[in-house]
């Protein structure tokens, strides 16, 4: 099992949005690298779902429910979607200078690439996310 964290701006697709359907395509997402990472998704990685914007912080998992597929919307067949699925809120939303202030967690890409839209997390940066926000 691999671990994730996405992002998005709480306008165009919030966690109560993720909560209302039983999944949904991730979609949007045009960035060479972050395409990269979904693609390497699978089925029941676990995924921590980032409100970006003015809330900047980690608000839900979610586990992927479908592994990547070719995004219909995508004539030239170089962009992929998956299916994220909610499992759980948040108790307490990690914030993002929570995160930023814990020096084990210096080195995710949340930290060194902001612009980031979709990012891999080590085992241990999971799961010191999911305590700080008692996932």
């Amino acid at each position: 099992m691999a671990y994730w964290l996405v992002k998005s701006e709480p306008g165009d697709w919030s966690w109560q949005d993720q909560l209302s359907v039983d999944k949904e395509p991730w979609d949007g997402v045009r960035n060479f690298q972050a395409q990269k990472n979904m693609r390497a998704m699978a089925v029941g990685d676990e995924v921590l779902f980032y409100h970006s914007g003015k809330e900047r912080a980690v608000v839900g998992l979610c586990r992927v429910a479908v592994g990547p597929y070719s995004d219909p919307d995508d004539d030239t067949g170089r962009f992929c979607l998956v299916d994220l699925a909610a499992v759980k809120s948040a108790d307490h939303p990690a914030t993002l200078s929570d995160i930023k202030a814990d020096p084990s967690l210096g080195d995710i890409a949340l930290v060194r690439q902001a612009r980031l839209s979709v990012m891999p997390l080590d085992a241990g940066a999971f799961q010191k996310i999911c305590s700080m926000s008692g996932l």
